[in-house]
């Protein structure tokens, strides 16, 4: 009888605690973040052309007003991720929210381009605290394998209302108000996140932490901005001695980085998280999958607005659907892997997007609704992916590392989505300027040709200062060229996600729904945190 009740305690103590109605609850303030740094970026599209004839910014600081942000968040996720760590998620967050409402202000009244530029960098440093806070906070709020899948992936879901919510409300605030009205998303948002995130949300530091290294943060901070200011630059204006020089100086910072994280006691990252085949395989699918997914929406986007001939609010009607079909598939991604093992969902859904991409390869300049359906599909099949992924990478992370190993992820997205606008976006733009000039219609004036070759904006704006008969053949041709590089970038994609099905399917295919790996790694929340020297081997690769 006795030996029963051991073995009954035994079970109870092992089977991991079950969420309760306020962490469901609080699941839903986490998703605030997520759903207002999506509005964030999307609405400042929107405001550019208003706020360029308020402030007369430079083209040197417009470029700057727009990639600030991005530059900041990818720079300081790392460092915040880890810090979060340190002196507590919750805290951090709080931190970060408080800050991010005040940024939000700021921009909403800059007078001028250099006070936008700064409030900018703030909102994007602010923003850096966020996104791994909620994610590692999730790991701690949701034990039981399962439920924490279904909590991702409601949790992103959040990214995809803000992509459809955005365009739609900026183009309203943008139509009634002036140009910082679309700032102030931040602040009641901000201001709600502060009021109940202490009442529902727990907190979760790591015990241990260890001395935090300054100069680790700078040295992570300067490579990832120098890399990706490279590649935006490259993405922007093509190959030049500029960009490669910061992508080469920004690499070889990469490089002393982790030569530095090998030799100390208590780095920034345990590179030892890479063991992890679980955690390593995620990251590379989501980093690559960004990669793709961002090199043809950019085409994407300008062939609703400047192929179409779509307003800003049409487009962001048009691309609705898509944001619906990933809500519904990151949430059926955790009904799916009750019944099938992660590396058959994840395949099927890089699969599927495989596929999406197929069909853009096959549009024209009229092809509205095979462009949205495509993009639908895409989105369905990403949304699988991302929710097991991220799942499988805060999964699999000890604990005490889930807010490093969170951060890495978003680090990912942020190289991934800068590298796919820079390679496949120059790709694509390369195709579109040699076709330009090789059927450029005679009579076009020769100072005209360089705009019109540059961009298909250009074009556009070159058409309207010529006669009718010849504007319209000049965009005619701008227009089949500008599809013939979207055909290039998306053959590309259908190749590059059809191997990773391929090589998810080989490298995940032992991880099962809830695997040991994860089982093993629930008392930990509750336990004193082992070290990663202490992994299992069903949580290293071999």
């Amino acid at each position: 009888m006795t030996q029963t009740k051991s073995q009954d305690a035994a079970v109870r103590a092992a089977t991991p605690r079950r969420a309760t109605r306020r962490d469901w609850i609080g699941l839903a303030v986490l998703m605030l973040p997520t759903l207002l740094i999506v509005m964030d970026v999307s609405v400042l599209h929107l405001a550019v052309p208003h706020l360029s004839e308020d402030l007369q910014p430079s083209s040197a600081q417009l470029l700057w007003i727009v990639d600030i942000y991005g530059f900041m968040i990818a720079g300081s996720l790392i460092t915040m991720g880890t810090l979060g760590d340190r002196i507590g998620r919750r805290k951090l967050l709080m931190i970060g929210a408080g800050a991010f409402g005040l940024a939000s202000i700021l921009a909403a009244f800059s007078n001028s381009a250099g006070m936008l530029i700064a409030s900018r960098a703030i909102l994007g440093i602010a923003g850096a605290t966020l996104m791994p806070s909620t994610m590692s906070l999730i790991r701690n709020m949701f034990l039981d394998p399962a439920e924490r899948t279904v909590a991702i992936g409601i949790w992103v879901s959040g990214f995809s209302v803000g992509s459809a919510v955005g365009p739609l409300v900026g183009g309203l605030l943008l139509q009634y108000f002036w140009w910082g009205s679309v700032f102030l998303l931040g602040v009641p948002v901000m201001a709600l996140l502060l009021l109940v995130g202490p009442r529902l949300l727990p907190e979760y530091r790591d015990p241990n932490p260890g001395k935090f290294d300054l100069i680790s943060a700078i040295m992570s901070l300067t490579a990832v901005l120098l890399v990706i200011f490279g590649l935006k630059q490259i993405a922007q204006d093509g190959i030049g001695v500029l960009p490669v020089a910061s992508i080469v100086v920004g690499l070889s910072t990469g490089v002393l980085f982790v030569q530095r994280q090998r030799t100390l006691e208590n780095p920034l990252i345990d590179l030892r998280l890479f063991r992890i085949r679980a955690v390593s395989t995620s990251l590379i699918t989501y980093t690559f999958g960004i990669f793709l997914v961002f090199g043809t929406f950019l085409f994407i986007a300008q062939y609703l607005q400047l192929v179409l001939g779509l307003s800003p609010l049409e487009a962001g009607f048009w691309a609705v659907p898509g944001a619906v079909t990933n809500i519904i598939g990151a949430n059926l991604a955790p009904r799916l892997v009750r019944r099938f093992r992660p590396a058959l969902v994840i395949s099927g859904g890089l699969a599927l997007a495989a596929v999406g991409l197929g069909m853009l390869t096959q549009v024209g300049v009229s092809s509205l609704f095979t462009v949205v359906a495509a993009w639908a599909i895409i989105s369905f099949g990403f949304g699988l992916t991302f929710t097991l992924t991220a799942d499988l990478v805060v999964g699999n992370a000890p604990p005490e590392r889930a807010g490093a190993a969170s951060a890495i992820s978003e680090t990912g997205a942020e190289f991934g989505g800068a590298l796919g606008i820079a390679v496949l976006g120059t790709l694509g733009m390369a195709v579109y300027r040699s076709e330009v000039v090789a059927a450029m219609p005679a009579g076009v004036p020769a100072e005209l040709v360089q705009s019109a070759r540059d961009t298909l904006g250009g074009a556009a704006v070159v058409a309207g200062q010529l006669s009718d008969q010849l504007g319209t053949a000049l965009l005619q041709v701008a227009r089949e060229s500008f599809v013939d590089g979207l055909h290039l970038t998306s053959t590309i994609g259908t190749i590059g996600f059809t191997v990773l099905a391929i090589l998810v399917a080989i490298l995940l295919r032992h991880i099962s729904a809830h695997s040991e790996a994860q089982e093993q790694a629930e008392p930990m929340a509750l336990e004193p945190r082992p070290t990663l020297g202490k992994l299992t081997d069903a949580q290293v690769g071999d």
